[in-house]
């Protein structure tokens, strides 16, 4: 991270581990005229930051190697701070669902990874004024999926996802899972932390429950 002074207020914090992505937000916030920035690479060092430096404007990635969707906690410990705190998502997932989740936990506007750096710019402008931000298409997905009565995981979760929930309802571990599906151990583990945001749940029992649930209900 940066070298920043404590008593100098950071206009604006960037949390991601990707040291490319770091530099291409430090080029778009340069461009705002942003002449102070902070970084930090992980969710300790992130919320460290925060609180040292008390940010204008905080730009946040959602996964963090080894940790899943620990950006999502982040951002709700931040905002349990400082409930003022703007704070943009800066992610690679488009999935709707993770998205509000996103939103909900309080982030002020969401852009993809894979847009091109004009919106991340206009995103963050938004952000910094105030505004929320979310392009027309996440906007309009997120909206649909909240009005939806029928949310179901066969609507929420990815055709491996849903592989992984039967097996955990037939109380099979991470490692048979695994084996049974030839993927890396890793996989497994990475799509509970996801399965478990977009469920709404915080713990692997309750998504076990979950999962057993569903096959009840279909079987």
């Amino acid at each position: 991270m940066n070298a920043i002074a404590p008593t100098t207020q950071a206009p604006a914090l960037v949390i991601d581990d990707h040291p490319i992505v770091l530099q291409g937000c430090r080029r778009v916030l340069e461009d705002a005229g942003i002449d102070r920035i902070a970084e930090a690479t992980s969710v300790v060092a992130g919320y460290r930051s925060f609180l040292r430096l008390k940010p204008a404007t905080v730009i946040c990635d959602l996964t963090f190697q080894g940790s899943g969707l620990a950006g999502l906690n982040l951002i709700r410990r931040m905002r349990g701070v400082n409930p003022a705190a703007r704070i943009l998502v800066f992610s690679m997932h488009n999935d709707p669902v993770i998205v509000s989740r996103a939103l909900e936990a309080g982030a002020l506007g969401y852009v993809l990874k894979d847009h091109a750096s004009g919106e991340l710019f206009e995103a963050f402008e938004r952000v910094r004024a105030g505004q929320p931000y979310l392009d027309r298409r996440l906007a309009t997905e997120v909206a649909m999926l909240r009005t939806d009565p029928k949310r179901t995981p066969e609507t929420q979760l990815t055709p491996r996802e849903l592989q992984i929930l039967q097996r955990l309802a037939q109380g099979k571990s991470y490692s048979t899972i695994a084996s049974d599906l030839s993927v890396s151990y890793k996989t497994v583990t990475n799509a509970c932390s996801l399965m478990r945001q977009k469920l709404g749940v915080r713990t692997l029992a309750e998504l076990i429950h979950v999962a057993v649930t569903q096959a009840q209900r279909q079987g």
